[in-house]
């Protein structure tokens, strides 16, 4: 397929913000060893993808340009590479396009590596998928690995605060602590607290007010674990809402609360702030899909765009006000 055009969106330099996506006409990639070209059904995005164009990662990120973002992707698998065993042709998949690479997934195709893909079975539409890759795993990563909840219920009971849980990671957050068998607090925006009570949260917080400001547990409850989906709140904010071995996680680490995090542990503090660094597994993605297919998890969509109105998502993501995903596909939105 490497000979063909697809379509797809690419910038050319940093900056810009949505008016410097450009809609363009790209040769397919093909797969080389262990990976699979999916053919897009639906995309997500993530603010990652916009940080990295206003240069938030540089020099790791864009290697070069022009650069096609986005890593969240849901489709059919149209062709594999040498030694590939888990998918074939024909196959409807979820998976995370390495940013690494040359292509990212806001385009008509994309490579993806095989054990960073998962199953979705057909029934499933693949805009229920498509937030799963970045903002799931993110998610499931903070309560499992960070904080030790066991999803099955068997650890022990768990108070835990979720901030920004009307997010793309603050509401996949709010229904994987509940199936841990934890007591959620969390804080959202006053439009969104009854849906975030729809999805699990014992209480809930309106981010505006003094108690969501302070971050107090209306019952009084402290933290045993925090996932930390918010921009800013000074480690002072977090530290008397903590239990004694209180850990706060935090998805978006900047360099003060890297300090924060090297200073807790020289002192031996055993309330710790946590920056997460995200290392994505396919089975991890394989696990969230099949609770998705058993109607334990779900994706808030906030808005479709067709791949073409990418701009227009790129700015909503931007804004910093959707109500949990911002989903895109390769034909008009529905």
């Amino acid at each position: 397929m490497g000979s063909k055009l697809m379509h797809a969106v690419q910038y050319n330099s940093y900056g810009g913000g949505p008016s410097a996506l450009k809609q363009v006409e790209v040769p397919i990639p093909a797969p080389s060893k262990d990976e699979v070209l999916i053919k897009l059904e639906a995309a997500s995005i993530n603010p990652f993808d916009w940080k990295v164009q206003i240069g938030k990662l540089r020099p790791l990120l864009p290697r070069k340009f022009p650069y096609i973002p986005g890593t969240d992707i849901a489709g059919e698998v149209v062709e594999i590479g040498q030694g590939v065993k888990k998918f074939k042709p024909g196959d409807k998949v979820v998976g995370m396009v390495n940013p690494f690479s040359g292509g990212g997934a806001l385009a008509e195709f994309a490579v993806v590596k095989e054990f960073l893909t998962a199953s979705r079975p057909s029934e499933i539409k693949a805009s229920e998928c498509a937030g799963l890759p970045v903002a799931g795993l993110t998610a499931l990563q903070a309560l499992t690995q960070s904080i030790g909840i066991k999803l099955d219920g068997s650890s022990e009971r768990k108070n835990i605060l979720i901030t920004a849980a009307s997010g793309g990671v603050g509401h996949y957050a709010v229904q994987l602590a509940k199936l841990g068998n934890t007591h959620v607090t969390a804080t959202c925006g006053a439009r969104n607290v009854e849906l975030i009570k729809s999805l699990g949260a014992d209480e809930v917080l309106d981010y505006k007010t003094p108690a969501g400001t302070a971050l107090k547990s209306p019952s009084g409850k402290k933290y045993d674990g925090v996932v930390h989906c918010a921009e800013g709140f000074p480690w002072s904010t977090f530290e008397p809402n903590l239990s004694v071995n209180g850990k706060v996680v935090d998805i978006t680490p900047t360099l003060s609360s890297m300090a924060t995090f090297a200073l807790k542990k020289l002192t031996f503090s055993k309330k710790q702030l946590v920056p997460l660094l995200l290392v994505p597994k396919g089975k991890d993605l394989q696990y969230l899909v099949d609770l998705v297919k058993e109607g334990k998890l779900r994706t808030v969509i906030d808005s479709k765009y067709p791949l073409t109105k990418a701009a227009d998502a790129w700015a909503k993501s931007i804004d910093g006000h959707a109500t949990g995903k911002i989903v895109l596909s390769s034909k008009c939105a529905q």
